[in-house]
């Protein structure tokens, strides 16, 4: 069994960087997930229900960690028009860990625990459906492989919540998420604002120290700091798209310098292959469309460049931004034969192939999860596909450049073909109508069983395709 192992790392940056404040008193604490597996990682798993709302709903400190709760500093671009007077205005900084597995930091922060200095007039809460949403947004993406935040607790709190875009009054929640930073571009775009040099450098030396000490010998700190927030961003855009997810919400506040997935709102995923597909009703123009993620994220992390200016200079931190667009290019193929469980062959190879299977996606409109579903193994996957719902799809010659690229590519040694998973007719899948299935019966007569039939394929998802913890 893991010990828990504390850690108090992020108050060594100083009061510049939040603000302590007190959790919420909720009246009534009823617990609606946690996830045993990372429980059981970091040694908290002998918490009984009692101790476990006592931590992850009242908050009180975890020995060792935390003593009081931070609010973090930072400011952001939304929708690409600078804000501020952001900062955690219904969450915190609860407590930090190491993962006893490797040693990482980890952070435990809150969303709508609260509210903080940084509300602006919110109410700092989470409805009850915001957090179930999250829930099987963090599970979904785990199981495709991607880099996310854990939703480690919910509980429901027991307060009526009156929100403009959802049925009121609505029950409410407090969400722990589990991830290895909180630290924003937001975070450094606050310093930069300010002109806060000082702080501006404490910033970048405590997350080289904390997060890349692998850089700690670089010639330029800022410049090595930069290229390698780059490439994890990059490869977590790469990811989205093999999973067929749009954010919604790709602020700067919202990407953070480990390069995880994390703050869920209005996220969805690909019924069909459409790049104009957007995830946010209130995204009139489309900023955030499936198919211009990677430019979003590349238009962000050039926000985090110019904040690195004053510590370095353009001449230096240019050429590291601009890594952006070979990382992703190179990581997407990797990312989609990793997802088809196929082993690559080359540059040329596999971005041809990736071509032609988005090229077969967008002219044919076959389902996308049910595509990879469908293929994976490539080859070895004929006679699955052939009793596919999408069969006749495949049959079409759109499908011809992908099933003749498909002769060349070799399934992976640990290819898990004979799972249960792969018996079934069609794949787990978290469209936005099944999200309002699984909710349904929650809001109307409290029956969470849809909730816990989901989580229990979306586990045998990640197992039939390998994904660790």
């Amino acid at each position: 069994m893991a010990d828990f192992l504390p850690e108090r790392r992020h108050e060594t940056l100083g009061a510049d960087f939040f603000d302590p404040v007190r959790p919420a008193e909720f009246p009534r604490l009823t617990l609606r997930h946690r996830d045993r597996r990372w429980a059981a990682r970091l040694g908290l798993e002998h918490l009984d229900e009692a101790s476990w709302l006592a931590h992850f709903g009242r908050f009180e400190p975890l020995e060792g960690s935390l003593p009081e709760p931070l609010a973090l500093r930072y400011h952001g671009h939304q929708f690409r028009t600078y804000n501020a007077d952001l900062g955690d205005g219904r969450g915190f900084l609860y407590a930090q860990c190491r993962d006893p597995a490797d040693g990482r930091l980890l952070d435990l922060g809150t969303k709508g625990s609260g509210r903080t200095p940084w509300s602006r007039g919110g109410d700092g809460r989470l409805t009850l459906k915001g957090g179930v949403r999250e829930v099987l947004a963090t599970e979904m993406l785990e199981a495709l492989g991607v880099s996310t935040s854990k939703s480690f607790s919910l509980v429901e709190t027991g307060e009526e919540l009156w929100r403009g875009d959802e049925p009121s009054p609505t029950r409410s929640s407090v969400l722990t998420r589990l991830s290895h930073s909180h630290i924003r571009i937001g975070t450094f775009q606050r310093l930069a604002y300010l002109e806060d040099t000082a702080n501006l450098q404490r910033l970048l030396d405590y997350s080289i120290a904390t997060y890349y000490p692998e850089l700690a010998a670089a010639e330029d700190h800022a410049a090595a700091f930069l290229e390698a927030v780059v490439g994890r961003v990059a490869r977590l855009g790469a990811q989205w798209t093999a999973a067929g997810f749009v954010h919604g919400v790709l602020n700067t506040d919202n990407i953070n310098i480990t390069g995880e997935s994390f703050d869920y709102g209005p996220w969805r995923f690909l019924p069909a292959y459409d790049p104009e597909f957007t995830a946010a009703y209130f995204d009139e123009t489309r900023l955030y469309a499936f198919g211009r993620q990677p430019e979003t994220l590349a238009w962000n992390l050039t926000r985090l460049a110019e904040c690195l200016v004053p510590l370095s200079s353009i001449e230096r931190l240019e050429p590291a931004l601009n890594t952006v667009w070979p990382v992703f290019r190179e990581a997407l193929p990797r990312q989609i034969l990793r997802r088809l469980g196929l082993k690559p062959r080359g540059v040329e190879e596999d971005g041809a192939f990736v071509t032609a299977l988005f090229g077969f996606l967008s002219a044919s409109q076959a389902p996308y999860e049910q595509t990879f579903f469908d293929w994976c193994g490539g080859r070895a996957s004929i006679t699955r596909a052939a009793a596919s719902p999408a069969a006749e799809a495949y049959a079409g010659e759109e499908f011809r450049p992908v099933a003749d690229a498909f002769e060349c590519y070799e399934p992976v040694d640990d290819l898990r073909l004979d799972h249960p998973y792969f018996a079934r007719l069609r794949p787990r899948t978290m469209l936005i109508d099944e999200v309002e299935a699984i909710w349904a019966p929650i809001a109307e007569r409290d029956d969470w069983s849809l909730f816990h039939k989901a989580l229990a394929e979306i586990a045998q998802m990640r197992e039939a395709y390998g994904v660790a913890p």
